[in-house]
């Protein structure tokens, strides 16, 4: 295809800019395989040193475990804080309540009018019609243009391989899992509306040729506001999981906290340093649940600060030049 073997790859983690395991750790992976990975980590650390430091008393223990049952309580209220985050959004006067439903209706009769159709209910499906109407456009403009090779055909080269490719991952795709989400994100809308804007400002094209382009951007727009629903729906679905994940961690993380308090009592290097080991990383379960969801939600949102044709990278803007 045109421009195919110089043109970037338009998955989010290979335009991040970061190395590709870091990605996978951030964001791809499993929560609970980060999260086991890092408990892992430190329980590991912690009988490492206690084979090879040693302990010549309780005392360290004791102040241990005193300031690991104290954090567990923290991150336990914190937890309460993220779930009154999330039923503000929810909560909230009929007239308030009907708004959001409004602004809701508009909005799929807004892309209603442009795929042709009733909009389908499932997210990914809805994502999934609006990229095929940014692929019709994209279509239609290169069919007008005349000739058909140049800037126009470029485009929607470009753009239709892009959108069959993010339509594939969704296809099927269960709204709650990250694959949804981390499928929308590929597709850089951004950069699709600087590149449309550029043809139409450079390029003197047929009445039906400009009409699509225009046509596309809106659609990207369209888009564009979609995917941030989308995300939105997922963080707020994700906190919801984060604080009962957390809350279930928690009880046997104070219980075996305690119990190392009240009931522990050291004994050879190793016979101490495999029940403290064990005992960190079941104590820790609910930090270590936390970074792993936090993690995530900080990289997607770090990704995606702006909406609409700002490109706050230089990864981003080195792709338009």
């Amino acid at each position: 295809m045109t421009g195919e073997s110089s043109e970037p790859s338009e998955r989010m983690g290979e335009r991040a800019g970061v190395n590709r395991v870091a990605f996978w750790l951030y964001a791809e992976a499993p929560r609970a395989v980060v999260a086991g990975g890092l408990l892992a980590v430190l329980a590991g650390t912690a009988v490492l040193t206690g084979v090879t430091v040693g302990l010549g008393s309780g005392d360290p223990v004791n102040a241990l475990f005193q300031a690991l049952v104290g954090a567990t309580v923290t991150v336990v209220t914190l937890v309460v804080t993220l779930n009154q985050l999330v039923l503000s959004q929810e909560l909230g006067a009929v007239g308030d309540q009907r708004e959001r439903m409004d602004a809701s209706t508009d909005f799929r009769r807004d892309v209603e009018t442009l795929v042709g159709g009733v909009a389908p209910a499932d997210p990914a499906a809805f994502l999934q019609a609006i990229l095929s109407a940014v692929a019709d456009r994209a279509e239609r403009a290169r069919d007008a243009a005349e000739p058909a090779e140049g800037p126009v055909a470029d485009l929607a080269e470009r753009t239709t391989a892009d959108t069959m490719a993010v339509r594939d991952r969704l296809a099927g795709a269960e709204f709650g899992s990250f694959e949804v989400t981390l499928a929308a994100l590929d597709f850089d809308y951004s950069r699709r509306i600087n590149e449309t804007r550029r043809v139409r400002a450079a390029v003197d094209l047929p009445e039906a040729s400009d009409e699509a382009l225009s046509e596309l951007v809106d659609t990207l727009e369209l888009y564009g506001v979609a995917r941030e629903h989308v995300k939105t729906l997922y963080f707020q679905r994700a906190l919801v999981s984060l604080s009962r994940t957390i809350l279930a961690a928690a009880v046997p993380a104070l219980a075996v906290g305690i119990g190392m308090l009240l009931y522990f009592q050291p004994g050879s290097a190793l016979g101490t340093a495999l029940p403290v080991g064990a005992a960190v990383g079941v104590t820790l379960s609910p930090f270590a649940v936390l970074v792993a969801y936090v993690l995530r939600i900080a990289t997607v949102a770090g990704r995606t600060l702006a909406i609409g044709p700002l490109m706050l990278r230089s990864t981003d803007r080195d792709r338009t030049e």
